[in-house]
């Protein structure tokens, strides 16, 4: 049975989650950052894949736009904080990676693949699905997007009206 992800109008699970920043690592809680300004959460499945750096280049590249938004973005992976920060240096990524190693946040928002790419049968069940949070100040959840397609990418468009509109 598959998941759903959770809803527009849901409290935004809480979390603290690691990240290798060029200080060292770092601990991220989604309360602290929600509460001082609304908060992109983007869900992708796995470091140094096509469409993930695709992605994820997009938006550190339109980090500005965010910022003009009052908006703070984090990129989730299942990945080590290791990987990430090899991955952040190879590509120029300057937007925040976090890793949820163990796959429990992408279960408690409802976007963990039961089995990534089983075709090729290589059994990686709790990889994030491509995925889009918008959490307001109050922790809300104010615009979802999921898909099971690894290869569709959110509509940001949408999310940089929903995050205006939150302004």
């Amino acid at each position: 049975m598959s998941q759903k992800p959770l809803s527009v109008g849901q409290e935004a699970p809480h979390f603290t989650l690691s990240s290798k920043t060029a200080e060292g690592p770092k601990l991220f809680t989604l309360r602290e950052s929600y509460q001082q300004q609304p908060t992109l959460l983007l869900f992708f499945p796995m470091a140094f894949t096509g469409v993930c750096t695709e992605e994820i280049c997009a938006v550190s590249q339109d980090l500005n736009t965010y910022a003009d938004l009052n908006a703070t973005v984090f990129g989730i992976s299942g990945d080590n904080p290791f990987a990430q920060e090899a991955w952040a240096i190879k590509e120029n990524i300057k937007l925040t990676l976090l890793s949820d190693y163990d796959h429990q946040v992408a279960l408690s928002y409802g976007v963990a693949y039961e089995s990534f790419l089983p075709e090729h049968q290589l059994g990686m069940a709790g990889v994030a699905k491509r995925s889009a949070f918008v959490i307001d100040r109050s922790g809300i959840i104010q615009y979802v997007e999921s898909y099971d397609d690894p290869k569709k990418l959110p509509h940001f468009d949408k999310i940089k009206a929903t995050l205006s509109s939150l302004k």
